[in-house]
């Protein structure tokens, strides 16, 4: 499966095709659906454009990826630097599972931030699938010693470094320690290391994701145009075959 990644922590003024708004959320999805994407991530904005987690906020976008593109799954972020407050974070989860057709049906939840096993349980009960986000060793240990969470959908391997050879080999140390698992894996990186990345997982038949989220350009280092151009550039990489 490859995985769009559509805006992530992104400014508006990172790239002139971020999508923010609802409709241009959309339109992006539209876009990709045509090309056969069937996964897209995304972090709905609130009306300044800020990262946001309250329901009525993430709803509208949500609903609307539903309304135009049916068959394409969509995900959001549960991410603590969108709500510090691990209550207030919690909180604002467990409304989720009354959004009806603004209900994501899936979400990431990085195994390194407090309350993510709480957060788990919430989206569980929602009926809304998991994706554990994994960023580092720490948090790939953690992950074993508490089992995985009922409701897991994949595991995302988020490599952090964006030097290329650093990028592998961190990879490599992250899928070790993962080896257990018995779900999919969607292995990424971020800026430079997304590309090598995106190939290795590929080569290895994972799951993989790109999008204006990771990076901001195509594999021969020239600015992508918008997310579409970015899955197209994936796909000519052998990415999702």
């Amino acid at each position: 499966m490859l995985q769009c990644c559509l805006n992530g922590t992104r400014a508006i003024a990172d790239h002139p095709a971020l999508p923010v708004s609802p409709a241009q959320i959309a339109d992006d999805v539209v876009s990709l659906a045509t090309v056969g994407v069937r996964s897209v991530h995304i972090h709905p904005r609130d009306l300044t454009g800020l990262e946001a987690l309250a329901g009525p906020r993430i709803a509208p976008t949500v609903a609307r990826l539903h309304s135009v593109a049916p068959g394409v799954g969509v995900g959001v972020t549960t991410a603590a630097w969108i709500e510090p407050d691990t209550s207030a974070r919690i909180d604002l989860l467990a409304g989720w599972g009354r959004l009806g057709t603004g209900r994501p049906d899936f979400a990431s939840v990085n195994v390194h931030e407090d309350g993510w096993l709480a957060a788990c349980e919430l989206l569980t009960s929602a009926k809304i699938g998991i994706e554990l986000g994994v960023f580092h060793l720490d948090a790939a240990t953690a992950l074993r010693a508490a089992g995985l969470p009922a409701g897991t959908v994949r595991v995302l391997v988020e490599v952090q470094p964006d030097e290329p050879l650093a990028a592998l080999a961190e990879l490599d140390r992250l899928l070790d320690e993962l080896s257990w698992l018995d779900v999919p894996i969607l292995a990424h990186g971020e800026e430079g290391g997304a590309w090598p990345v995106l190939l290795e997982a590929s080569r290895r038949g994972l799951d993989t994701r790109i999008g204006l989220e990771d990076v901001l350009v195509l594999p021969d280092g020239s600015p992508a145009h918008d997310n579409l151009d970015l899955v197209r550039a994936a796909r000519e990489l052998g990415a999702d075959e």
